[in-house]
């Protein structure tokens, strides 16, 4: 094991107890009506730490909530931790004749689009592997800061992707380079970075822990410029046809 990466690991878990106890997330939960209509454009986004899914001060669910009033576009915002609600929602959303499976006409007609900060860009990319393995193409990946094993490989099935990561000293790093597992049929729109130090930011929303352990890795998920860009992106997908 790399130094790099016990330096991550120990970075992670010390996000981990600065963040609020794991939360429970039930399919009951979810707001977005199954299947979804046709022609509508599903959107996940995967929270990072141990946030919890639909708090309020979290970009991931900032962005979903505006999402929502997007005609034909139908988000949700899903803990990390619970990547089966998100699998069992798309299969759900997709199953249009209640069949209780994909057929292949089904999985030609999704619209997915998947994004995610810190972990929670780790378990979009997974996410995305496993809609690969079921044969489910994905419009969009979006990553913010994204932090996790394997995270770096987009799969096949991905149309576009795009990353966003600091690497500013004495924090959490998110994921440098994102890369197309086959680039004929992945475009990487992006690797952008930014930077937070001696740069302020309003850190009204995050907790005493967040502000005083979480450095530039909290700086840039509290970063309105960030998700303005992510929005444009997740936009410029949905329009799309």
């Amino acid at each position: 094991m790399s130094n790099r990466f016990k330096r991550r690991r120990w970075a992670l878990l010390a996000l981990a107890l600065c963040c609020p106890a794991l939360w429970s997330q039930r399919f009951s939960d979810l707001a977005v009506p199954v299947p979804i209509p046709p022609g509508g454009t599903l959107v996940i986004g995967f929270l990072g730490g141990f946030d919890r899914w639909n708090d309020e001060h979290r970009g991931i669910r900032e962005l979903t909530l505006r999402l929502r009033q997007q005609p034909g576009v139908y988000a949700e915002s899903i803990s990390n931790h619970h990547r089966s609600v998100a699998l069992k929602l798309i299969r759900l959303a997709l199953d249009t004749n209640h069949n209780g499976k994909l057929d292949p006409e089904e999985r030609a007609r999704a619209r997915i689009i998947l994004y995610g900060q810190s972990w929670g860009g780790a378990a979009a990319i997974a996410t995305a592997r496993d809609l690969d393995r079921l044969g489910v193409p994905v419009l969009l990946t979006v990553q913010v800061d994204s932090v996790g094993v394997h995270d770096e490989s987009i799969p096949p099935n991905v149309q576009a992707a795009v990353n966003f990561f600091q690497h500013d000293p004495l924090t959490i790093q998110g994921r440098r380079e994102i890369r197309a597992v086959d680039p004929a049929k992945t475009h990487i729109l992006g690797n952008f970075q930014a930077s937070y130090f001696l740069r302020p930011i309003d850190e009204s929303n995050a907790s005493w822990a967040r502000r005083a352990f979480g450095g530039s890795h909290v700086k840039m998920e509290l970063d309105p410029t960030i998700w303005i860009q992510v929005e444009r992106y997740i936009g410029d997908a949905i329009s799309r046809r």
